[in-house]
């Protein structure tokens, strides 16, 4: 090798070294636990602050239309990691697992080279799922976690790095950085003074949330340059009534933004359906790896990169329930500016933890409720709303956004119920979905039951 050659050799392997990086973008995705979308300032919130958030918004994509697979955590997590809805990986039930057999999309950016990190809760229990390099469970300080790991970790190659805070999933702080007399709640609730001292706990895990995604955001930044994608979204729904546990727009429709510098045009909304079942394909597919075809997951990159305006022409959404707290199956389709809700058995009553354990932090507010609609004639329809649901709700979600005025016994609309009803059918079956609760419901024709002796005594203990 002649002189010339060998001095110029460092700088050649180092540009090699450069564009190897940049071919392969790095990979960061935040995930909040239990958010409703909402209850951001990018999707219309006057009250919360999310200054990374708005951040995002402005130098990336906001997806106005994005859902996930179901509102509850199990299930919908394990959708993201595997590209599958909860038929097809099996998880349907909170607190369940997939089904044997069950192949997760993670290994696949591992044999591209990514060295994939998890921190936070990601995977549903914090628990280690396939594909994974390291997993750091802690649920508080997870950007000092990232920042402690990198810091003594030489990693060669592109990094996929997940990081899951858990808020604002109850139980809520009890710190409140918001006023709750002038905190502007849902106009769905039922405004009592506990509600709303609860929900300036809410907004305060939220601000919370946007404060640690931003300094997990600088730390991308400081690491690895404008060559990273960062996506942030949340599992499903707040825990709230008509939120988490359900199919309405409020527990499925949730934040969703992609940040790309150089890549991604700055400041662009778009109303392209997208489905949490997308994300992992996406990423692969921005990253040059093949997408599996027997997925439920497709690509949306030709959307992020301005090729196309839309992506899915349907979004399905679907909830089994959760142990005995929440039995009460539902399945839903929406098709342009209709949603369709079919209520597996509307003979029993829908309820979940929050009316049912009443505690601090998470459903104290349902006392106030409950005493409210014993003399409010609009208070008592909110929880008669809750708890009873017909078995088919049709929407229009341009005209009726909060989903409050169910068009599926309106003549007019008998042709569109007709065309939701085939098309939710027809997806069910090729799912294999049985279409039943996980366990006994509780009909209508009795009380709703109080929460179990053994619980109540583990709680004295």
């Amino acid at each position: 090798m002649n002189l010339t050659l060998r001095s110029f050799l460092p700088a050649l392997l180092f540009a090699a070294n450069c564009l190897g990086a940049v071919g392969k973008p790095n990979l960061v995705v935040f995930i909040s636990d239990d958010l409703g979308r909402l209850d951001t300032s990018i999707h219309g919130s006057k009250d919360v602050r999310t200054p990374t958030m708005d951040l995002l918004a402005a130098g990336g994509m906001t997806f106005d239309d994005a859902y996930v697979a179901s509102p509850s955590c199990c299930p919908s997590r394990f959708s993201l990691l595997t590209g599958l809805m909860p038929a097809r990986h099996g998880a349907h039930p909170n607190h369940s697992q997939v089904k044997p057999g069950t192949k997760f999309l993670m290994p696949i950016l591992k044999n591209m080279g990514y060295h994939v990190a998890s921190f936070g809760k990601v995977a549903h229990g914090n628990r280690d799922f396939e594909g994974m390099d390291f997993n750091n469970p802690k649920r508080t300080g997870m950007s000092v976690e990232v920042e402690k790991y990198f810091g003594k970790k030489k990693i060669d190659g592109p990094v996929c790095l997940l990081v899951g805070d858990r808020r604002p999933h109850v139980e809520w702080t009890k710190e409140m950085n918001y006023d709750p007399k002038k905190v502007t709640l849902p106009s769905f609730f039922i405004d009592t003074k506990e509600t709303r001292e609860h929900w300036a706990r809410y907004l305060t895990d939220i601000e919370g949330m946007d404060e640690e995604m931003g300094r997990v955001l600088q730390f991308a930044k400081k690491k690895f340059g404008d060559n990273f994608i960062f996506l942030f979204t949340s599992d499903h729904g707040g825990q709230w009534p008509f939120g988490k546990w359900n199919l309405y727009d409020y527990g499925t429709r949730v934040p969703f933004q992609v940040y790309w510098p150089g890549k991604i045009k700055a400041g662009l909304r778009t109303n392209a359906m997208v489905s949490w079942v997308d994300i992992l394909p996406t990423l692969i597919d921005l990253a040059g790896g093949k997408v599996p075809k027997d997925i439920d997951g497709q690509s949306f990159a030709p959307v992020l990169l301005g090729k196309k305006k839309v992506h899915r022409d349907k979004i399905f959404t679907t909830n089994t329930g959760d142990k005995e707290m929440n039995v009460f199956p539902i399945r839903s389709v929406r098709i342009g500016k209709y949603k369709y809700i079919h209520n597996l058995t509307p003979d029993a009553y829908h309820t979940n933890h929050s009316d049912r354990l009443r505690s601090d932090g998470r459903g104290a507010y349902w006392h106030s409720w409950y005493a409210a609609a014993k003399t409010d004639p609009k208070a008592a329809a909110i929880v008669k709303r809750y708890h009873t649901r017909p078995e088919f709700e049709l929407f229009d979600l341009d005209k009726d956004p909060n989903e409050l005025n169910n068009l599926a016994e309106t003549s007019k609309y008998k042709s569109k119920m007709v065309e939701l009803r085939a098309e939710l059918k027809k997806w069910t079956t090729s799912q294999g979905d049985d279409l039943k609760p996980h366990q006994a419901p509780y009909p209508t024709s009795a009380p709703i039951p109080e929460i179990t002796r053994k619980l109540k005594k583990k709680k004295a203990k």
